[in-house]
């Protein structure tokens, strides 16, 4: 199969998909898969044997959640327009606003439907400004408990979304604590709430007795139904983007140049500073892993080898399923990388290509 290509592996996803399934059984909380993270729909069937539904961001992906992923639509947005506001309840079974002026402004429209508001605790897990929604001066749902209460009889459920690559159960439970302290009398108010994303649940080693315990726990005491919305939990270590290595040059350091573009097709590498993840990282040749794309910094990252690469040379990078195709792009026309996906069987076969039309249909 010509790379690069990102693979899909269901063997790889099915762990975190029995693990979810598990979770929905023992805490009875139900989980939507967050279509920012991941929203190859070729893998939706699947998915959706161990999951309840979809959550979304925005009109396009509320619409694919709705066609392509069983179970319930939730529509999220941090603001919606006008002209996109019916079809978004056309497509939804509950709609997430992200401010009282976006729920008075569609009141009317949205009159009838099951309807939620995003609630920002003032506290977080990331590591980075840039994702962390608890920011100074953040634009990402209410703050204020009086402010929401006023409006809680125009609404059914609350989100709160405030956990970054947590693997910490501790520091869950914390915020957790301090969410039920600072808005308890409200939620007291509601059927349903969602605790978001980003719980590193399906990491090894996560107590997830705990976890199931304390939503449990949390569920009973307010009388709701509790929601999570696994991205990153629902497909980590399942994916990854093949490549062959076009050249190699020494500059200081052994480097060698790749058919892919951490820009183009492995964006949060370059936006967090991260390197790409390459195993075994072992061996006595060190490496400098190089995008062909022209922008300076297309790097993977340094990694190390049992011998000299050369060109014709293949490569997998690890875990590029979350936040990889979602924001796959065109930059420099560098072709995108295809979508195979490896069956329980242990067979593989592409599900997309691209080629110079679709560059061409995304211009004008």
């Amino acid at each position: 199969m010509q790379t690069p290509y990102y693979l899909i592996d269901k063997s790889l996803l099915l762990p975190n998909l029995e693990k979810i399934a598990w979770l929905r059984q023992a805490s009875g909380v139900k989980c939507l898969l967050a279509l920012k993270c991941f929203a190859t729909w070729s893998v939706f069937d699947f998915m959706s044997e161990y999951m309840d539904g979809s959550t979304s961001s925005s009109l396009y992906e509320v619409r694919l959640g709705h066609e392509k992923f069983s179970g319930e639509t939730h529509a999220y947005s941090v603001a919606y327009a006008d002209h996109e506001i019916e079809q978004v309840l056309q497509c939804s079974d509950k709609i997430i606003f992200n401010s009282i002026g976006q729920l008075a402004r569609f009141a009317n429209v949205s009159r009838g439907h099951i309807r939620g508001l995003r609630v920002n605790p003032g506290v977080s897990t990331s590591d980075f400004d840039l994702a962390d929604p608890a920011r100074p001066f953040s634009r990402l749902g209410e703050h204020a408990p009086a402010a929401i209460d006023a409006v809680a009889d125009q609404i059914s459920g609350l989100m709160f979304h405030n956990n970054c690559e947590n693997d910490s159960f501790e520091r869950f439970d914390e915020m957790l604590t301090l969410i039920e302290d600072r808005f308890g009398a409200v939620i007291h108010k509601m059927d349903w709430v969602s605790l978001g994303g980003g719980i590193h649940f399906t990491g090894e080693g996560y107590p997830l007795e705990r976890l199931a315990a304390r939503l449990k726990s949390f569920a009973e005491t307010f009388d709701i139904q509790v929601y999570l919305e696994p991205g990153e939990a629902a497909i980590s270590g399942a994916a990854t983007l093949e490549v062959t290595v076009l050249d190699t040059m020494h500059n200081g350091k052994n480097l060698a140049i790749v058919d892919s573009s951490i820009e183009a097709h492995m964006l949060d590498l370059l936006i967090y500073r991260e390197p790409a993840k390459i195993a075994p990282n072992t061996g006595n040749e060190e490496w400098m892993i190089c995008g062909k794309s022209c922008l300076a910094g297309d790097i993977f990252g340094e990694f190390r080898f049992d011998a000299p690469l050369r060109a014709g040379d293949r490569l997998s990078f690890q875990d590029a399923a979350g936040y990889t195709m979602v924001k796959k792009n065109w930059f420099n026309g560098v072709k995108m990388p295809s979508i195979a996906i490896r069956e329980l069987d242990g067979t593989t076969r592409m599900v997309r290509d691209f080629d110079y039309s679709d560059f061409a249909a995304a211009l004008s």
